[in-house]
């Protein structure tokens, strides 16, 4: 394979990357590119500072892989580098190249299409707390905010913390959930089928970790646009045709991808194996949660009113 040869700018940008790496005690530098550079000569030149790259494109994951470089892929490549850049951070941090209250160096193409010609310092931790919201607010849903967050919290609640001291995995639909229920049918007996709306709000302490209980179960839990649970231990029943999920994803995650197809619906995984939250929109995921500590959490104050 036909290799591009660094520019002068170019290697003197790698140099100010591996001066700052020393200065700042960074033990990795991410290059985020779509041209297949001598990887090995690069990591030979950075000595201890380790060299993860990352692409969207065959050539770069072909180089990578020949020079015996980490690399982590783009799914669904994102339209704008900043994207890209906290798309590959996850990726990276999933696949263990990189801890998630770490310091590193994101070398990447900032302004010219093509050539390294930006260098950003970035807090890991700082970053992704700031992930969330941002990207919540580039989805094109008829969803509100206030309601699309607060299912995304509980759900990263969950993935994060389990139940009583094991692992759960479960599946929230948002949105269109009149459509949703004709595209579902009852595993369980419904446990919120005939409390009156206001005590079907997620917007309530106690029906939060009434959720929390209840994910134990099979199915799916049905959030209607003003926040109150629709349904509970819901079986999807779309059909998962013309659908490309990455390789590993289950049942879950498909039938999530299938209901955000065929319905305007947000659909919302959970993980059980790793408690990463993942939201479909369109039959994609448009937004990965990996459950961290402090990350892609708002701090807003929510508590019970005194019974009366």
């Amino acid at each position: 394979m036909k290799r591009t040869e660094l520019t002068p700018g170019e290697t003197s940008l790698l140099e100010a990357a591996e001066k700052l790496a020393k200065q700042l005690d960074v033990d990795v530098i991410l290059i985020l590119t779509d041209r297949p550079y001598e990887f090995r000569g690069i990591a030979q030149y950075l000595k201890k500072v380790r060299l993860v790259v990352s692409s969207g494109t065959d050539e770069v994951e072909e180089a990578a892989g020949e020079d015996e470089i980490d690399f982590v892929p783009l799914v669904n490549e994102p339209q704008t580098r900043q994207v890209q850049l906290s798309q590959s951070l996850l990726e990276a941090i999933a696949d263990d190249l990189m801890q998630t209250g770490s310091r590193i160096i994101a070398v990447y193409p900032g302004y010219e299409r093509e050539n390294l010609d930006s260098l950003s310092v970035i807090n890991l931790s700082e970053h992704l707390a700031k992930l969330t919201t941002r990207d919540l607010r580039r989805l094109e849903t008829q969803v509100p905010l206030e309601t699309l967050r607060r299912v995304v919290d509980l759900a990263v609640e969950i993935g994060r913390e389990g139940r009583e001291g094991n692992s759960v995995g479960t599946i929230f639909t948002v949105g269109h959930h009149r459509k949703v229920l004709e595209l579902s049918h009852e595993q369980v007996h419904d446990p919120f089928k005939g409390y009156p709306k206001k005590e079907r709000s997620i917007r309530s302490a106690r029906v939060r970790e009434s959720i929390k209980e209840l994910a134990q179960i099979d199915g799916a839990f049905v959030i209607a646009s003003d926040g109150a649970v629709a349904a509970a231990g819901r079986i999807l029943d779309s059909r998962a045709e013309n659908l490309t999920l990455s390789k590993g994803l289950g049942a879950r995650h498909w039938a999530c991808a299938a209901i955000s197809k065929t319905t305007n619906a947000i659909a919302i995984s959970v993980s059980q194996s790793t408690g990463t939250v993942r939201l479909f929109q369109d039959g994609h995921v448009v937004l990965r949660i990996e459950p961290m500590d402090q990350a892609m959490k708002w701090q807003d104050i929510d508590t019970e009113p005194p019974a009366e």
